[in-house]
């Protein structure tokens, strides 16, 4: 009996609904604009200064404008900018009650200051030029975790639907703990991102508590045994998922490396007097 009841609550707690409610009106209200503006002018301006370096890098397009040296030989990183403009526009709304338009105006210098300087997040952890070192990626991956945590927090979206949940607080209270569980169990797994996302849509943490566990995670190390077949499976899977994501990730933000090298065009009288002596 005791059992079947410890079931019962069990699947209550895992049938709390995941809510996704965004306003009835949805950017009618200043705050949710600002927020929409904010995230749209962050992804655009991490979009633009992500080509613009990739331009810079190549040598195929000279005429692209480089980067920002002083007389002394100092380089401004973009960020210097962006931490600039976060600064600026931050202080402006805190100071002042600009109200609409103003006030996605502020989001709009907010957002892409945020842009710039997530787009050398890496600079930030190892404090060196890592922008096109393989340590490089941290940046492209932090740009998407802040995407998508700013995405869920403007749609509203909430773990549970706790307002008319007419579920006891024993219930609740387990339903919050499965969550939280998940979440770990995802995370330890090696799954960080889905431990993450699961915290709003514990439908994701769930997958990744239930799938194989990253090969380098503490989860593997600890019960998959050294050249197992759980281990090899990991492994195996691991190399796909890993080409997969860097291969969206050089698509979007560039591959790590030196620029490539192109070779200037030859003078065309040079190549027929090579080709005269090779006959």
């Amino acid at each position: 009996m005791a059992s079947a009841n410890a079931m019962a609550a069990v699947s209550a707690a895992l049938s709390i609904r995941v809510r996704l409610e965004p306003p009835t009106h949805f950017l009618d209200g200043v705050p949710q604009r600002a927020g929409f503006v904010l995230l749209g002018s962050f992804l655009l301006t991490f979009l633009f200064i992500r080509t613009s370096a990739r331009l810079i890098r190549s040598p195929k397009v000279p005429w692209w404008p480089g980067s920002v040296v002083t007389e002394s030989g100092l380089h401004l990183h973009h960020l210097v900018w962006g931490i600039v403009l976060v600064l600026a526009s931050g202080f402006l709304g805190f100071v002042t009650t600009p109200g609409s338009p103003k006030t996605e105006l502020l989001a709009a210098a907010f957002g892409v200051g945020a842009g710039l300087t997530m787009d050398e997040f890496a600079l930030w952890i190892h404090l060196r030029d890592v922008y096109w070192a393989e340590e490089g990626r941290s940046s492209f991956k932090a740009v998407i975790v802040a995407l998508v945590l700013g995405g869920l927090i403007l749609l509203g979206i909430a773990p549970f639907d706790l307002h008319n949940n007419s579920s006891s607080v024993g219930t609740l209270a387990l339903g919050i703990a499965v969550d939280v569980l998940l979440a770990a169990l995802a995370i330890v797994k090696g799954k960080r991102f889905l431990g993450m996302i699961g915290i709003f849509i514990p439908f994701f943490s769930l997958v990744g508590a239930i799938r194989l566990a990253a090969p380098t995670s503490l989860w593997a190390r600890r019960f998959y045994a050294p050249g197992g077949r759980k281990l090899a499976r990991a492994q195996a899977r691991w190399a796909r998922i890993e080409a997969r994501r860097r291969r969206i990730s050089d698509a979007i933000a560039g591959a790590p490396g030196p620029p490539p090298v192109v070779e200037p065009e030859r003078p065309r009288e040079e190549v027929a007097r090579e080709s005269v002596r090779d006959e």
